[in-house]
């Protein structure tokens, strides 16, 4: 997609603003392989500069933040719930998650946003599962490389993908009670979130490799 951007980022007739990558991220509190994959499949506009650089339409980016262009997401946002409760309940569930700064929980908060979401999909059968599965394995090892580099052992480092993978789990068989799924459906969903958590586990690790 193509446009005339004008100085203050707008196209030539005043209606888009288009902003760049970061920016991009920032608002949709996600990383950059899925915004790029986001715009790949046209679901956010955006073009190139001569440079090669990626412009996202603002407009457009505000509206998947306020939910106009995103399914319901119950498992997500049951999961987030459980977790936001657990971390700030003062228990000795997370003791890993008392030991980062707050800059530090920042940071890795849209990591985690992003990872229930893509589980999220995944059970729904939402997207393609290959690219699900790439950009959770690149989730992974985005969180071990910043662990590591924030020098968190990784016993403590498995200590916090072991928090998430159980909150994440109690959080679908809830779900599947609360749906009355069937006992194959059930089993099916626990053993996708197994298997998408055992990506994750790998990235970690992988990045705490010397």
């Amino acid at each position: 997609m193509t446009s005339k951007k004008g100085r203050d980022g707008a196209d030539a007739l005043g209606e888009t603003r288009w902003v760049k990558l970061a920016r991009a991220c920032e608002i949709l509190g996600v990383n950059e392989s899925t915004v790029r994959r986001w715009a790949d499949a046209g679901q956010i506009r955006c073009f190139r500069t001569p440079g090669g650089h990626r412009r996202f339409a603002e407009g457009d980016l505000q509206a998947m933040t306020e939910g106009l262009h995103r399914p319901d997401r119950e498992l997500q946002s049951a999961a987030v719930t459980r977790i936001h409760r657990q971390l700030h309940s003062g228990k000795p569930e997370a003791p890993w998650y008392r030991d980062l700064e707050a800059d530090e929980r920042e940071m890795l908060r849209p990591l985690g946003r992003r990872l229930v979401e893509i589980v999220d999909d995944y059970i729904a059968r939402r997207g393609r599962r290959g690219d699900l599965e790439e950009e959770i394995a690149e989730i992974g090892a985005e969180y071990g490389r910043q662990l590591r580099k924030r020098k968190m052992p990784l016993r403590q480092a498995m200590q916090a993908f072991t928090f998430f993978r159980r909150s994440l789990d109690e959080t679908a068989k809830q779900l599947a009670e609360r749906k009355q799924l069937s006992r194959e459906q059930a089993a099916r969903a626990r053993e996708e979130i197994a298997g998408l958590a055992d990506r994750v586990l790998l990235g970690v690790t992988t990045a705490y490799e010397p």
